[in-house]
């Protein structure tokens, strides 16, 4: 287990990505490249960039990953901040414990581009994403199915913007959608939200302040308490047929307890949906694999929960690839 120094290092990395009430969003955007961008890779992780229906996109590809999955990756920031060069190494480290290719966008951030801008963009990555990914496993002669496998996964803020995307998608969109992975989820911004309204409530990383700050940024008060904005309040018919859910948090989060109400409305509804706390943890603590074991340990769990999929379906369905072999999508 880390250290007391190494918790403290972590948590001082992290609050990188709690907009502070007085800090310029410009000055916070270049705080967090700052403090996460870094220009090697793990793990021999091959890394290109594409435009999916306009919005360019990290893509990641392990040295060996499935071909049948592909995850799409919507990064947090208090909806303010954050980038896809960012999250690269992060994403990479997820992308390689999954077996599996993985897309960040980059969408628009607020304030000048406010709800639904960002949710917009993530919406026209996951249709690219879905053609190409369908074409490509028709074509695939060793297939026996041509319906891809989507994950969609995500951060903090970007959660809001995820759980956006699966609640706007019906029918076969939605079907393709086989988990949904998220880590500190925010899921009420609404005025009603006991944290937001609270003068003093605060967690290692966020303030209340800063809450209200980061949501005042992305939309105006009468739509706060939009499902698209937050997911906790969207209605059970929205959540009937949602995606296996598997929620990573730490034991010392402001937003536990939401999480802990969004897990017991999904299994109301029928839905697999397994809420992992991780004991004296703080929010995002998977991103400080610098400072802290946990972090390495918590990204491997969720690796091989995604890939304890793949003994069991069929010896015969080949669906390993090695990265030389790409994809007949060009990934």
């Amino acid at each position: 287990m880390s250290s007391s120094k190494d918790r403290q290092n972590a948590i001082k990395k992290l609050k990188t990505l709690c907009l502070a009430p007085k800090i310029d969003p410009k000055v916070f955007r270049e705080k967090i490249e700052k403090t996460f961008a870094n220009p090697l890779l793990p793990n021999r992780i091959d890394w290109t960039e594409r435009e999916f229906g306009g919005v360019m996109s990290d893509v990641l590809m392990p040295e060996v990953y499935s071909s049948k999955r592909i995850m799409l990756y919507v990064h947090g920031g208090s909806f303010v901040g954050g980038s896809r060069t960012a999250w690269r190494s992060f994403c990479a480290s997820l992308a390689h414990a999954s077996s599996c290719r993985l897309v960040v966008p980059e969408f628009r951030l607020a304030p000048p581009y406010q709800y639904p801008s960002s949710l917009e963009d993530v919406q026209s990555v996951f249709r690219a994403v879905y053609t190409e990914e369908q074409i490509a496993r028709s074509l695939d002669a060793d297939s026996s199915d041509a319906m891809p496998e989507i994950i969609i996964a995500a951060d903090g803020s970007g959660a809001s913007i995820a759980l956006a995307l699966v609640l706007s998608l019906k029918g076969k969109y939605r079907d393709v959608i086989k988990e949904v992975v998220l880590f500190s989820p925010w899921l009420d911004m609404s005025t009603e939200s006991k944290h937001l309204s609270a003068k003093k409530a605060a967690d290692d990383i966020y303030t209340a302040d800063a809450l209200r700050r980061a949501v005042e940024f992305y939309t105006y008060p009468q739509n706060r308490a939009n499902p698209l904005v937050s997911p906790l309040l969207a209605d059970n018919q929205s959540l009937r047929d949602f995606p296996a859910t598997y929620i990573q948090m730490g034991e010392k989060e402001l937003f536990l307890d939401d999480a802990e109400r969004f897990q017991s409305r999904l299994a109301d509804n029928g839905v697999e949906c397994l809420l992992d706390v991780w004991p004296d943890m703080m929010p995002c603590f998977q991103m400080a694999d610098d400072c802290l074991s946990e972090s390495h340990l918590a990204i491997e769990k969720v690796g091989h929960m995604i890939t304890g999929r793949d003994s069991r379906r069929n010896e015969s369905d080949t669906n390993i690839h090695i990265v030389l072999e790409k994809s007949l999508n060009g990934f």
